[in-house]
């Protein structure tokens, strides 16, 4: 197992799971880095005692900086600072945590320094998969998925060669607004749409999952984590997200992860990998499951699955249009 590794948006949903993880684990952690929260920026500092940390916004990490006064951890600043973190010597390992296009040149720059990837940022691959992918696979750097979808993908792709892969099944929960129609979207809240009835992640993602442009965009990213076309990769609504995702083998086979929907496991198995360990999470208990559920999506109300989809097979610049009309859009829907 690896002993240090360093987090890349440690503030946001996946940092603060991930640090929990690593705790009960005994990992230590090197650095930290996050946008502009001060306030858990300096906890997480104090709590976990990293050797480096780095605040995106300069006039914060100033802020931070007269805060970790009395202690003996260095703070750094600006998209530079979040860069050194990424590429610190001690790391073995660099969770990729920053939501959006951001995370895609503190990324580059562990790959630069030789460090395997814990890939939560959708954006990286979106935008430059057809980039990363290869030069980590030169470099000999592992890519491991945090995606609860793209980690069951990757363990289910362990029980045959890459060449005996039939088709991917993608699963999605559906959303928030699983089972509406388009007229029924006209008026709806930041509230509602934030309303995850399984998963409890950050603002952003969340508005994806409702709209399916997160699944859309896991769509490309599974095209380049695992070297296929997107006609190999099927979506299938499945709202108890139980089943994470499968892999159909040219046998007929089809493999599954299944799981109860907490991020903290496709995370402890990103930290852990190729190794399992016992993890504090609750177990699942076949006998008090739902009933497990299947649909098709509905591409015509989320049409955002659809353009994704598309976009796999379009010029690279339809996915950086795609990813930056997204995050605008996103953006603006949740500032009202």
């Amino acid at each position: 197992m690896i002993e240090y590794i360093s987090i890349l948006g440690s503030t946001g949903s996946i940092g603060t799971q991930t640090l929990e993880v690593a705790e009960s684990l005994g990992i230590k952690i090197v650095g930290l880095a996050a946008l502009k929260n001060v306030s858990l920026m300096e906890e997480q500092a104090r709590r976990f005692k990293p050797e480096y940390v780095a605040l995106h916004d300069e006039e914060k990490a100033k802020e931070l900086k007269l805060r970790l006064a009395d202690t003996s951890v260095k703070v750094d600043g600006g998209l530079e600072g979040v860069c050194r973190v990424a590429a610190l010597e001690k790391s073995r390992r660099v969770v990729a945590g920053i939501v959006g296009i951001d995370g895609l040149l503190p990324t580059v720059s562990a790959i630069e320094a030789g460090k395997d990837i814990c890939l939560a940022n959708k954006e990286t691959l979106v935008t430059a998969g057809d980039m990363i992918i290869p030069w980590a696979k030169q470099r000999n750097i592992s890519i491991l998925p945090v995606d609860s979808e793209h980690s069951a993908i990757f363990q289910s792709m362990e029980s045959g060669k890459p060449k005996e892969v039939k088709r991917i099944i993608l699963t999605a929960s559906g959303g928030a607004f699983l089972g509406k129609k388009k007229s029924e979207l006209e008026n709806v809240t930041v509230s509602q749409a934030l309303a995850h009835p399984n998963w409890d992640m950050g603002s952003k993602i969340t508005v994806d999952s409702a709209t399916l442009m997160n699944k859309g965009f896991e769509v490309i990213e599974a095209m380049f984590l695992f070297g296929t076309n997107p006609e190999n990769i099927q979506t299938m609504i499945h709202p108890q997200s139980i089943i994470h995702s499968a892999v159909e083998f040219t046998d007929g086979s089809v493999i599954a992860q299944m799981g109860l929907p907490d991020m903290r496991l496709p995370i402890q198995y990103a930290l852990t990998w190729p190794d399992r360990l016992v993890g504090p999470y609750r177990g699942m208990n076949f006998f008090d499951l739902p009933p497990l559920t299947f649909q098709k999506p509905d591409y015509e109300t989320f049409g955002c699955l659809k353009l994704a989809y598309q976009a796999c097979t379009d010029q690279k610049n339809m996915r950086i249009v795609l990813n930056s009309a997204n995050d605008m859009a996103v953006e603006a829907f949740i500032k009202g």
